[in-house]
């Protein structure tokens, strides 16, 4: 601007050159000395008159004295001239003119009555101007300019009382989409189109800007490092973050490293023109792209956080996010813990957060779990409030009943609401004693009402045991005295497997006869010896009470049965032989006495006559027979 200055100062020069150097250069121009040189002068002078009253020539002049309506100025002519006062602009806007000052005027005319020459300063700063862009259009020089208006096609800019056209394309390197928010801006601008005769002047930014881009450029690509902070001007905000102007390179600064804290949108922190203080995070030379950080250059608040908060402490926090799967409580700017839906309600529920916090709001909540590493808090919202739990063991002791309402039904059992925010659950294994349940939905359905016996409370794990079967006496307690191994059974068939077949003995006991025990043969498929629903008898093997178990046998029982009608037909063969040997025992026992009847008749006898005595008698054959008439029977 210095040397643009000079230029413009010595624009009109000639208006100030005194008549010996104007003698002096004619001399040199022309060479020539004497007369000849003098009438050569004498033309020149009244040339340069002629022009300077006939407003070609800026003139700059001295004022001599100011008055009332008008200005008056002494520019070295024979002759004082005259500037209207209008010309110094509005009375209460202008500056006022001070004798002595300088000023550029053109010779519009003179007063006929008094001969004094009418100045125009208005008509000379307007000559000045248009010299001066003449100027820097052929010098290849910037000028300065106001951005006054938007027009068609782009935007209207005072260059020193000019009006010059700015086309939209020549705004900036890059589109600008909203071209108000550029007015009132002062800058430089590169004259690239000039027509004095029409007065058109058009004017670029951009190619200025491009300039001292690539200027920039250059020195930036040759001091740029990884971890430097740099100074830059926010020149782009979009919704995942701003471009910084690094000096003739563009740097992306990510709404993540902005702030520690919650940002919804870059706009919160930053605004298109402010110079921000950033840190090179990477930078790759080739491609020339670099990523900035904002938040780099702050002191980290994750730094203390374990020391601040403490696991197991109740902090204070705001509401900043609500998801579906928990709620960010910020603690203080740039640290956020979460409070996860399971760590809400002591409930088993599951609601949505939304349901229990809401956004801005302040709250208490127990430090779970802190990970520095990744800026992680874990928070419980449950923990900061008294827990319902602790009553429950001393409210339901182990075996005693209560009442509720089905409130859930699973495969798996069903859930009987205990208290406001606790459920119990009865597995489907502590519905029934005798019934086989597939579904719990066979038993029972949602609301309906039952009670329960109350079997364990797991605090630690938040879970509530109830029975339902546990009402009624376990069949299975009388099981051992009822059934003991080696008793014949008989029952129904209820279930045929691969390895077997389910027999029900009575409503709730089951007994189970292995394919082995269902036949002395090999048995591959045990419905070709049985049917579901067939009635069967088997002994029983073994009895397990606690595994709640009967072992049965078809075959056992056969085999028992074969050696019952055995024992049968020994006992009767035995009672046979008895018979028999008592009717020879009988017999020979009358045989025996009668012998020794006979034998003392006959000893009498012969004591009498002394005669020899006579034989005995011989049995009848009928009697000599008989003893062999069992075995005949037999």
């Amino acid at each position: 601007m210095d040397k643009e200055n000079n230029n413009q100062e010595n624009l009109g020069s000639e208006g100030e050159a005194s008549e010996n150097e104007l003698e002096e250069k004619a001399r040199e121009e022309n060479g020539e000395t004497g007369e000849n040189f003098g009438s050569l002068f004498e033309q020149s002078l009244k040339e340069k008159e002629r022009a300077r009253e006939q407003g070609e020539e800026l003139i700059r002049g001295t004022i001599v004295s100011v008055g009332k309506d008008v200005v008056m100025v002494d520019f070295g002519g024979k002759s004082e001239g005259q500037i209207p006062m209008a010309e110094f602009g509005r009375p209460e806007s202008r500056t006022e003119p001070q004798v002595g000052d300088a000023v550029w005027v053109i010779i519009e005319g003179r007063d006929e009555n008094t001969g004094v020459l009418i100045l125009s300063k208005e008509k000379a700063e307007k000559r000045k101007i248009w010299d001066e862009l003449e100027h820097a259009f052929r010098g290849d020089l910037h000028m300065e300019g106001t951005i006054a208006e938007k027009v068609k096609g782009g935007l209207a800019v005072d260059v020193g009382g000019v009006r010059a056209f700015l086309p939209g394309s020549q705004v900036d390197v890059r589109p600008v989409r909203n071209l108000e928010q550029l007015l009132g801006v002062k800058d430089q601008f590169k004259i690239i189109k000039f027509n004095r005769k029409r007065g058109n002047v058009v004017v670029s930014r951009r190619a200025l800007m491009e300039k001292f881009r690539e200027e920039a450029r250059t020195l930036t690509l040759a001091t740029l490092e990884k971890d430097q902070v740099v100074k830059g001007r926010v020149k782009n905000i979009t919704e995942y973050g701003a471009f910084i102007d690094l000096g003739g390179i563009d740097g992306l600064l990510h709404i993540t490293d902005m702030s520690y804290g919650r940002i919804g949108h870059p706009s919160e922190v930053l605004m298109v023109g402010d110079e921000v203080t950033v840190k090179v995070l990477k930078f790759n030379r080739e491609t020339e792209r670099v990523s900035l950080g904002l938040k780099q250059c702050l002191p980290d608040p994750w730094e203390n956080v374990d020391k601040k908060y403490p696991v197991g402490t109740i902090v204070s926090g705001k509401v900043v996010s609500i998801t579906d799967y928990g709620a960010f409580v910020e603690l203080e700017e740039g640290v956020e813990g979460l409070v996860h839906v399971s760590e809400m309600s002591w409930s088993r529920k599951r609601v949505h957060p939304s349901k229990i916090v809401s956004a801005g709001q302040q709250m208490e909540a127990k430090v779970l779990d802190i990970d520095l590493l990744n800026h992680r808090i874990s928070l419980g919202l449950k923990q900061a409030l008294p827990n319902p739990w602790d009553e429950l063991i001393e409210k339901y002791p182990p075996g005693s009943r209560i009442r509720g309402k089905v409130r859930n039904v699973t495969n798996f059992g069903i859930f009987v609401g205990v208290e406001e925010g606790i459920d119990g659950l009865v597995h489907i294994s502590d519905l029934s004693w005798i019934k086989r349940v597939k579904h719990s939905s066979e038993l029972y359905k949602k609301g309906q009402e039952v009670e329960c016996v109350v079997l364990n409370i797991d605090k630690e794990n938040e879970r509530f045991s109830l029975g339902i079967k546990q009402l009624e006496a376990d069949p299975w307690m009388a099981v051992p005295t009822k059934y003991r191994p080696g008793d014949e059974v008989t029952g129904k068939v209820v279930n045929i497997t691969d390895f077997g077949v389910f027999v029900e003995l009575e409503e709730g006991v089951e007994g189970l006869i292995h394919i082995t025990e269902l036949s002395r043969e090999k048995v591959k498929d045990p419905s070709e010896i049985v049917q579901t629903g067939q009635q069967v008898t088997a002994e029983i093997l073994n009895v397990d009470s606690t595994d709640r178990k009967i072992r049965l046998s078809i075959r056992a029982r056969e085999r028992s049965e074969e050696a019952r009608a055995f024992r049968d037909f020994q006992r009767q063969e035995g009672d046979g032989t008895s018979k028999l040997g008592e009717l020879i025992q009988d017999k020979l026992s009358k045989l025996k006495t009668a012998a020794l009847t006979q034998a003392k008749a006959a000893s009498e006898a012969g004591a009498e006559k002394a005669t020899p005595a006579a034989e005995p008698e011989k049995p009848a054959a009928a009697e000599t027979e008989k003893p062999e008439e069992p075995w005949e029977e037999t």
